[in-house]
């Protein structure tokens, strides 16, 4: 079984530190790269960047699934899955890092707020997950 990975590692891989050591790690790197292209692109709905990122989401879901315990029978489901979670912050890093280098962006401190928000929900959610008192949309 291959942990979550902490709420450190992930905001270090979408920032591109120490991201080649879990494959969770790796795809929320990739996400953030596209996230960022998707922020620099002249069609940011470029299919093939929206079949990367459903194709990194859904890995991040499958190693999440496994390398999680069984939930107990009355755990409480999540709204989304880790993966869209992740997808979630690797925006926000993508957008804050936008707006430190001086590019339009949303408003910086709300910008932050959220991506400190999500990282401290991501970290209460890797904690119900492996204590089985939260499960994963799809049965997981």
């Amino acid at each position: 079984m291959n942990p979550l990975p902490t709420k450190a590692q992930l905001l270090n891989a979408c920032r591109g530190v120490d991201y080649d050591t879990h494959p969770i790690l790796r795809a929320a790197h990739a996400l953030t790269g596209i996230h960022e292209r998707h922020l620099t692109a002249p069609h940011p709905g470029i299919p093939e960047l929206k079949t990367q990122r459903a194709h990194l989401m859904t890995e991040i879901d499958r190693c999440a699934v496994r390398s999680l315990p069984p939930a107990h029978g009355a755990a409480r489901i999540h709204t989304e899955t880790i993966g869209a979670v992740i997808d979630r912050m690797a925006r926000f890093t993508a957008l804050a890092y936008a707006a430190l280098s001086g590019s339009p962006a949303p408003d910086l401190g709300n910008t932050w707020g959220h991506l400190a928000e999500l990282a401290v929900a991501y970290e209460d959610l890797i904690d119900e997950l492996h204590t089985g008192r939260r499960r994963l949309p799809g049965g997981a």
